[in-house]
């Protein structure tokens, strides 16, 4: 696996080896060994995989506070999708800032995003289906959104269909008005 650093220390595109032939292809999804190596040392509890049927859904920006806080490993295993993380962590240098990466099925890439970031995506095609790894469980209590357009952060979506957006995503607060509790430690 190789690592490709992002604007968002941290948060890296992983890279896996493909080995492939004229009857398809292997590749190695995740290794407690191979993430060592390049500097992952997450350990996921948790695997989570979600369908979106039309292309432009959005799903986002989504996080848990602490102490249930999650740092996610995601990959697309069909389509493709737009995949954004945010700096959620008051006093980072990074502070709301973001980062966007294609993932695809054809790419094979995947993001780790470490806690203390939000996270959403915006699908490229139809019938995406979208894997992730996460290092805590769910937690209802401490499932959190905020405006995936919120104006403090940016996000560059491009076309938005509101059709495409859940109730949740709607309704989210801005970040402002959140009760984010994410704390840059240095």
């Amino acid at each position: 696996m190789r690592r490709i650093e992002t604007g968002l220390p941290g948060v890296c595109i992983v890279e896996p080896a493909v080995h492939g032939d004229h009857r398809g292809y292997f590749m190695e999804t995740y290794s407690t060994q191979a993430m060592a190596e390049i500097g992952i040392d997450a350990v996921f509890v948790q695997d989570n995989q979600s369908f979106s049927a039309q292309k432009g859904t959005l799903r986002g920006i989504h996080f848990q506070n602490a102490p249930m806080a999650q740092g996610k490993l995601v990959r697309v295993n069909k389509g493709a999708v737009m995949d954004v993380a945010v700096d959620l962590r008051k006093g980072s240098p990074t502070y709301r800032q973001w980062v966007t990466v294609e993932l695809s099925a054809e790419n094979k890439r995947m993001l780790y995003i470490p806690r203390g970031f939000g996270h959403g995506f915006r699908t490229l095609t139809d019938d995406v289906e979208f894997c992730y790894k996460v290092d805590n469980l769910y937690s209802k209590e401490c499932d959190r959104g905020i405006r995936f357009d919120d104006p403090a952060i940016g996000v560059d979506w491009g076309e938005v269909i509101e059709e495409l957006l859940s109730a949740k995503d709607m309704n989210a607060p801005l970040l402002a008005d959140s009760d984010c509790n994410f704390v840059y430690e240095g």
